[in-house]
């Protein structure tokens, strides 16, 4: 039970209606825990969350519209005790400190037991964070290697999505020498041996979605 000596109330956002279902067959399998609401993206994770100010949440990262991230960010900047688990298949040290920086309290992966999921909302219901094993693994890995700055990203986005550097310096309303500049400091960051790969390597550790 919680604090109060009532049920942990669990509010779970994700956009799969048999995921959702999951999880909460495994919450209500906990015995000290309830779900009392389910939502389907972010934006009705914000609203739900709003309205009903459940104990805990488990949201998804990749949802339509809103996603994960977003609602997170605006749920934890409005409820600053909010108590936040983010449960995806998605992996990657650059987006699991993104998440724990606008206010997550746990990294959980799908992969997770339901032993492992109840064990993480009871953990943060003490006031402790939660990180996924494997996961907290790539965080150490990486610890001593610099994030991709916003300007960094802004090139390396549209060098995922097939844009030239010419292209890029004319969207961004930069020179191409800055972009090439921008693509150096990127490689040399990540460790890549040319944009191809350096795409690869930022997808992997969460710096780019898909």
């Amino acid at each position: 039970m919680s604090e109060h000596g009532r049920r942990i109330q669990v509010l779970i956002a994700d956009d799969h209606p048999v995921m959702r279902d999951g999880i909460a067959a495994a919450i209500e399998s906990g015995g000290d825990m309830h779900v009392i609401a389910q939502a389907c993206d972010g934006a009705e994770a914000i609203v739900r969350f709003r309205e009903l100010r459940p104990d805990v949440a488990l949201i998804d990262l990749q949802m339509p519209g809103v996603d994960g991230l977003q609602a997170i960010a605006a749920i934890c900047a409005e409820f600053p005790t909010a108590r936040v688990i983010v449960l995806t298949s998605y992996p990657g040290d650059a987006r699991v400190k993104r998440t724990l920086t606008v206010g997550a309290s746990a990294y959980l992966l799908k992969s997770a037991t339901r032993e492992e999921i109840l064990a993480a909302i009871r953990t943060v219901m003490s006031g402790r964070r939660v990180v996924a094993s494997d996961v907290a693994g790539e965080i150490a890995s990486h610890a001593w290697s610099e994030m991709l700055s916003d300007r960094e990203l802004s090139v390396l986005r549209l060098v995922a999505t097939g844009n030239t550097n010419k292209r890029i310096a004319d969207i961004l309303c930069i020179s191409e020498d800055t972009v090439k500049a921008r693509l150096k400091a990127i490689m040399n960051k990540l460790g890549a041996t040319d944009r191809t790969h350096a795409v690869t390597l930022a997808r992997n550790r969460g710096f780019l979605d898909g």
